[in-house]
């Protein structure tokens, strides 16, 4: 299957982009050769390769919850530019 500039155009036209000619050209040297790419990739025999999901095993990463002491509030609000009744302060966004 091969890329023409008419498909390249068709693809900008309803992608509402405006091409010049040369990336018309550009595009379309570029697709064929990720196509030729893929041409050889599918030659590649992976009839003894196990089908898989992930390339990497996955694990759990997450660490367990432990109960640790939190921050003394007086100390978590030392630097707050504004605080009420022990809250941070923050200015109305909406």
């Amino acid at each position: 299957m091969k890329i023409t500039v008419e498909d390249v155009e068709h693809v900008a036209l309803l992608s509402r982009l405006e091409l010049s000619e040369q990336d018309k050209e550009n595009y379309t040297r570029s697709l064929n050769a990720i196509l030729e790419y893929m041409e050889i990739l599918n030659r590649v025999d992976t009839s003894t390769v196990e089908p898989t999901a992930h390339v990497l095993p996955l694990k759990n990463v997450f660490r367990a919850d432990e109960l640790k002491p939190c921050l003394d509030k007086k100390l978590a609000l030392s630097n707050a530019p504004d605080e009420e009744n022990g809250c941070f302060k923050v200015p109305r966004i909406v």
